[in-house]
C-alpha cells in the first residue's frame, strides 16, 4: 500500500522541500536570464536572495561595482559587488544607512548607464530608509505592529510603500535617467512585482488615506509622526511616470516552479501529486483546519494498495499574535494540522519557509506525523501561546536549514497514505 520511502516519510517530505529551494537557487537561474554585459553597469538589490543573486551575477559578468543588502548571515563572497548586512524582519539603522549609500551611488547616471536592480522577498525591511520626517523608531514601530497583527502582505506591503523613500518605484526613479533591469525572486501571492520587496522598481499609485484605514483595521497603534504624514497625502511615483519608462521588471523564480518539481519529485517515487495552489493565504490555524479535513477527505476516498497522495501548497500564511510564545507561521501551520489531524494514521506533512527563517527564528518550520502529540507536550497549549517553535524544539522536528539564499515563500506538503485495513 502507499509507496516506499527508504528514508522514512519525514525524510521523504524533507527532500520535497530541499527539491523546492533547489530550483529557485540564483546560482542556477541567474545566468540564463543575463543580458550581454553592459559597458557601464551599476549592481544594487535587496532580499535575502540578493546577496547569492549578486554572487550570480558576478560568476557571469565578473567583477561589477554596486551595493546590495542581505539578512545577517545571509552574505555571499562578491569580487565587486559591496554586501551589506542589515536586520530582517524589524529594520534597523543599518539597513537605512545602506539604503542611502545606494540612493546616492543612483545619483547623476546618464542615459549611457545601465542598473541591474536585483531584488527578492525581505526586501522591505532591508531596503528601509524611511521618508522625509519619519525615523527609524517610527518604522520599527509599525513594523513590528503590522507583524502582530495577522494582516496579508498586500496589506502591509500597501502601508510600508506610504512611509518609505525607496518603496513603491522611489529606487527606480532615483535612477533616471538610466535603463534599469530588476530581476526578481518573488516570494508574494500572486507574484505581483509591485508587492515584491513592496516593489522598490515598480510604479505604485498610492493611497495614504486606505493606508491610514489598513492600519485602523488591523488595530496597528502608530507613532504620532506616521499620523500626522499619512494625513497630508500621497508622495509616490505613480507607474506612467516617465522615470519610470526605462524599467523592465522581470519575474526569474516564482513559488509555481518549486511546486512543479515538488511534483515531479513526487510523481517519480510513484505517488500521486496534488497542487492545491501557490497563492494560499489567511489565518496559519485556520488554513491548517481546512487541509486536514481535505486530508481526511481525500484518505477516506483512498482503497489499499493506491498509490500515496501528495497535497502541495505554497502562498504566505499569517498569525496574528495572541500569546508569548516563539512561533511562526509554517510551525503554527504544522501545529494546528496536528491538532486537527488527531494523530489520524498514516497522515504526515512538513511546512517551511524556503528562506530558512520561519517569523522571526532560525528555523524554517516543522515535520509532523501520527504520532506528534502523544509525544510532545500540550499542544493546545502551544497553540494558543503561539509557541509552536518551542514545541517541535522538545521533539526535535523543527526543519533547520541555514541560510538557503533564496525566498520563494512558503512550501507545504501533507503525505496521504491508504489507512490500514
Amino acid at each position: 500500500m502507499g509507496a516506499p520511502f527508504p528514508d522514512g516519510q519525514a525524510g521523504f517530505l524533507r527532500d520535497l522541500f530541499d527539491r523546492a529551494v533547489e530550483v529557485a537557487d540564483p546560482m542556477q537561474v541567474i545566468p540564463g536570464v543575463l543580458p550581454p554585459r553592459p559597458e557601464r553597469v551599476i549592481v544594487i538589490g535587496a532580499g535575502k536572495a540578493s546577496a547569492r543573486m549578486a554572487e550570480a551575477v558576478e560568476s557571469v559578468w565578473g567583477p561589477c561595482d554596486g551595493l546590495v543588502i542581505t539578512r545577517y548571515g545571509y552574505a555571499r563572497p562578491c569580487a565587486g559587488i559591496e554586501i551589506v548586512e542589515a536586520a530582517h524582519p524589524v529594520p534597523d539603522e543599518a539597513g537605512i544607512a545602506a539604503t542611502r549609500r545606494m540612493l546616492s551611488l543612483l545619483q547623476g547616471l546618464g542615459e549611457g548607464d545601465f542598473v541591474l536592480a536585483l531584488i527578492s522577498g525581505g526586501g522591505s525591511a532591508l531596503l528601509c530608509a524611511p521618508a522625509d520626517g519619519l525615523t527609524l523608531a517610527d518604522k520599527q514601530a509599525v513594523t513590528a505592529g503590522l507583524l502582530a497583527s495577522g494582516a496579508p502582505i498586500g496589506e502591509i506591503n500597501g502601508i510600508r510603500k506610504q512611509l518609505s523613500a525607496v518603496k513603491g518605484g522611489k529606487l527606480a526613479a532615483a535612477a533616471a535617467p538610466a535603463r534599469m533591469l530588476a530581476l526578481m525572486i518573488s516570494d508574494v501571492p500572486g507574484d505581483d512585482p509591485g508587492d515584491i520587496a513592496s516593489g522598490p522598481t515598480v510604479g505604485d499609485q498610492g493611497d495614504a488615506a486606505r493606508a491610514a484605514r489598513a492600519l485602523a483595521t488591523w488595530n496597528v497603534t502608530v507613532p504620532p509622526a506616521v499620523a500626522d504624514y499619512l494625513a497630508h497625502g500621497d508622495e509616490t511615483v505613480p507607474p506612467g511616470d516617465p522615470r519610470l519608462a526605462g524599467v523592465e521588471n522581470r519575474i526569474i523564480a516564482a513559488p509555481s516552479q518549486s511546486l512543479d518539481a515538488a511534483a515531479a519529485m513526487v510523481r517519480e517515487a510513484g505517488c500521486v501529486a496534488e497542487i492545491l495552489g501557490d497563492a494560499i493565504e489567511g489565518e496559519a490555524r485556520d488554513v491548517a483546519a481546512r487541509h486536514a479535513r481535505l486530508a481526511l477527505d481525500r484518505q477516506r476516498a483512498m482503497a489499499p494498495g493506491d498509490p500515496s497522495l501528495l497535497l502541495l501548497s505554497g502562498g504566505e500564511l499569517t498569525v496574528t499574535r495572541r500569546g508569548d510564545g516563539v512561533g511562526g507561521p509554517n510551525a503554527e501551520y504544522a501545529l494546528a494540522l496536528a491538532v486537527a489531524l488527531q494523530g489520524a494514521p498514516g497522515i504526515h506533512a512538513i511546512a517551511c519557509d524556503t528562506d530558512g527563517v520561519d517569523g522571526a527564528a532560525e528555523v524554517a518550520g516543522a515535520i509532523i506525523g501520527p504520532d506528534t502529540l502523544v509525544r510532545g507536550p500540550d499542544a493546545g497549549d502551544a497553540l494558543a501561546r503561539n509557541d509552536a517553535h518551542t514545541f517541535f524544539g522538545k521533539l526535535g522536528d523543527q526543519v533547520v536549514p541555514g541560510p538557503t539564499l533564496t525566498n520563494v515563500n512558503d512550501f507545504r506538503a501533507i503525505l496521504i497514505e491508504p489507512r490500514p485495513g
